[in-house]
């Protein structure tokens, strides 16, 4: 059987007021994020669980045992609060596991994480995602700002690969443009294999018995635009993350 993958986040509903002169009405929608990075997984071979943003608030793994059923976890556009808030916790102020806490002991007992960018990892939007204030910070390759991070480009920036590194095998030189990205700082003890603007892009490093990366732009739309999404080094670049994270390289 393949190794076991679980996203968290990359879900989001919206809800429009439509005001058409003396009226308004409303519409709502649900939609995800996921599908790109799904197919890039499952045609590596690996099983592929996807668990949005409304549901990890109370199904993202609270014991060891259950984190270890995976062999390697994905962050992508989920804040912190998402899992420091259960409503347990919220509505009825009981005590339950640090989810963050548990992420970090994960990585240092030998799991592997991926942080994937967005308007709500790494700080985010209005510092909104605030993983900097958990202990995930303690497993990251890069130091994440206390601030809101975002870098938006609607011009397209290109990314530049830094050095030579098993998770950029079988990539062109030339990297397809992005529309924004998390600005971070490298960690002393990481390795960056690719830029963008003088900024993290990818960064890698070993933590206790685990692996951890940071890919800092999205893994969907709207910062990755077609133009990434649909380039044939996504499949690529994404099964050469999972395997050197999971130590299959």
């Amino acid at each position: 059987m393949g190794k076991k993958i679980l996203l968290a986040g990359e879900s989001w509903m919206s809800y429009t007021t439509h005001v058409k002169g003396f009226d308004t009405f409303y519409t709502s929608v649900y939609e995800t994020g996921e599908k790109y990075l799904k197919a890039a997984m499952e045609k590596g071979g690996y099983e592929f669980v996807f668990l949005p943003n409304h549901l990890a608030m109370e199904e993202f793994p609270f014991t060891m045992e259950e984190l270890k059923e995976y062999d390697l976890i994905i962050l992508s556009d989920i804040g912190a609060n998402t899992l420091l808030l259960p409503t347990a916790t919220f509505t009825r102020s009981e005590m339950r596991p640090n989810r963050c806490n548990l992420l970090r002991d994960y990585v240092l007992e030998g799991g592997a994480l991926l942080m994937v960018g967005g308007y709500m990892t790494f700080s985010g939007v209005d510092g909104k995602g605030k993983w900097q204030d958990t202990a995930v910070q303690e497993v990251l390759p890069v130091q994440v700002l206390p601030t809101d991070d975002r870098m938006e480009h609607c011009e397209g920036v290109r990314p530049v690969t830094v050095q030579d590194h098993p998770v950029l095998k079988g990539l062109d030189r030339e990297w397809p443009r992005v529309l924004g990205y998390n600005k971070t700082i490298l960690k002393p003890e990481a390795v960056e294999v690719a830029s963008v603007c003088g900024d993290p892009f990818i960064a890698l490093g070993e933590y206790g018995k685990g692996r951890s990366a940071a890919f800092t732009t999205d893994c969907a739309p709207h910062w990755a635009p077609p133009e990434f999404c649909e380039w044939k080094g996504y499949d690529i670049l994404f099964q050469n993350l999972a395997r050197w994270l999971m130590r299959e390289e």
